[in-house]
């Protein structure tokens, strides 16, 4: 029932973008509400992931099939198993002059009208900080300008280069 869609430009590459967010695994480090992850099932085409969600007295496990674009500029989720009705959810990188175009989208619906209620007067705020976590691992891992970082390492790696 709550949709949210959000583009933003970061300054980092499509590929630094894309990296961090099919990383599963590390949702629990930085992800708000994360309590854990399991990756079920790897391939080249799927990944079937398990998170571990809580907020206050909810706990809830739920499965999900991401699909992940060979080219490295598209993730697909999609609901498997758990508390929803369903869940949509993709992430779009988009080369940009300022780093990369992020088009964000995530709709879902919980099973539980009482689970339901509770989301529903948190979901934008709640979208946004999970957002926002993924731009400050990014900042993280990258630097404050993700570009030019990758610019000064490719630098090196060509013995300065261009």
């Amino acid at each position: 029932m709550p949709i949210h869609k959000e583009k933003r430009v970061l300054p980092y590459t499509p590929g630094q973008l894309y990296d961090l967010v099919i990383d599963i695994e590390r949702y629990p480090e930085f992800l708000p509400w994360c309590l854990g992850a399991r990756i079920k099932t790897r391939r080249e085409d799927l990944i079937v992931a398990d998170l571990i969600i809580g907020f206050k007295m909810f706990r809830e496990r739920f499965s999900s099939r991401v699909v992940p674009d060979r080219s490295g500029r598209r993730i697909d989720v999609t609901y498997a198993e758990g508390p929803f009705k369903y869940l949509e959810n993709h992430w779009v990188f988009e080369e940009h002059p300022e780093g990369c175009l992020i088009d964000f989208y995530v709709d879902f619906e919980f099973r539980s009208k009482l689970l339901q209620k509770v989301i529903e007067a948190l979901f934008h705020e709640a979208v946004r900080r999970m957002v926002a976590a993924f731009e400050t691992r990014a900042r993280a891992l990258h630097g404050e300008n993700g570009l030019q970082a990758e610019a000064s390492s490719l630098a090196k790696s060509s013995g300065g280069r261009p």
